[in-house]
């Protein structure tokens, strides 16, 4: 759906996309993931054909977005990081206004609106104005908005910026029926623990360049680099420690807050066998568990904090 090909993006000097090459699968739901001022919004607003790039190519559903935008602009819906509300209108004619932008036959609007009404959990606020709508709701109208051609193409810049706890939970849903309709989304967010809810792949990105993309669970399983285990004992913590360290199985181990946490790097799921050797040698354990790594220490662990 996506093929990004040597993309740069240049500002005088300053490079805010630095040769990057990524491809999104028809249905894939891409985190594309980054530091503030790492050329996710540049990345983004190239491939919606708002921004030239300074070199490299951008093609959505095989059609070159430089060389034939009008072409690419119905297969894809964008929704920026700061969207635009008109206040002074209805909810109702605010989505009229964007369906005969994208062209929307007349007798099809009505319709078109009242199914994104519906799907955005907004249709009771069909006939209120803009100005009166919470945050939450706002950003839903927008995806309203960015829905009404039914496009191909999702790009969602931190679609839950800036959104209370409930308002988040709402978009995330709202995110896995879209993902359910088959639609294909490249979505920017920091609130990393949600976008492994519903994504499927991830890019990560660094001062305009690409870090690592693909499967998620790929990804997290090259990160981990040993599992780490959670061990809370009674008493004898040091001895414990002194065991621990002089098994082939266990590579680190360190103290932190009365729990003993020691790197397994042994077969895969023979774990319990540190606990076996424990209980051998009279520990008394009270807990034990195994690490969970997830996108944030992906993201800790591949990145250095740097901005273009």
């Amino acid at each position: 759906m996506v093929r990004i090909e040597n993309l740069v993006k240049q500002y005088g000097k300053l490079t805010a996309v630095n040769d990057l090459n990524l491809n999104i699968e028809t249905g894939d739901i891409m985190g594309f993931i980054g530091p503030n001022g790492a050329g996710k919004t540049t990345t983004i607003r190239m491939v919606a054909t708002l921004l030239k790039p300074t070199s490299g190519k951008v093609f959505v559903d095989g059609i070159d977005v430089v060389a034939d935008p009008e072409a690419v602009r119905p297969l894809i819906g964008y929704m920026p990081d700061f969207f635009g509300l008109y206040d002074d209108i209805k909810v109702w004619e605010y989505l009229d206004f964007f369906a005969a932008a994208y062209k929307l036959p007349k007798p099809k609007r009505a319709g078109s609106i009242d199914d994104v009404l519906e799907l955005t959990d907004l249709t009771i606020k069909k006939d209120s104005f803009v100005s009166e709508l919470s945050r939450g709701m706002q950003q839903r109208l927008c995806l309203a908005k960015t829905l009404l051609h039914d496009p191909k193409l999702l790009l969602l810049d931190e679609p839950a910026s800036g959104l209370d706890p409930r308002a988040r939970i709402e978009i995330k849903e709202l995110l896995k029926e879209l993902r359910n309709m088959g639609k294909t989304i490249l979505i920017s967010s920091h609130i990393l623990p949600e976008l492994a809810d519903f994504c499927n792949k991830i890019a990560i990105i660094e001062q305009g360049k690409l870090v690592v993309s693909g499967d998620v669970d790929a990804i997290i399983e090259q990160c981990r680099g040993g599992n780490v285990l959670h061990i809370t004992l009674l008493d004898r913590q040091e001895e414990a420690l002194a065991l621990l360290n002089g098994m082939d199985t266990i590579s680190d181990t360190k103290i932190e807050d009365g729990t003993i946490a020691a790197t397994y790097i042994g077969e895969p799921g023979e774990h319990y066998s540190i606990l076996e050797q424990l209980s051998k040698n009279g520990f008394k354990v009270t807990s034990f568990s195994e690490a969970q790594v997830d996108l944030e220490d992906v993201f800790m662990k591949v990145t250095r904090g740097a901005v273009s």
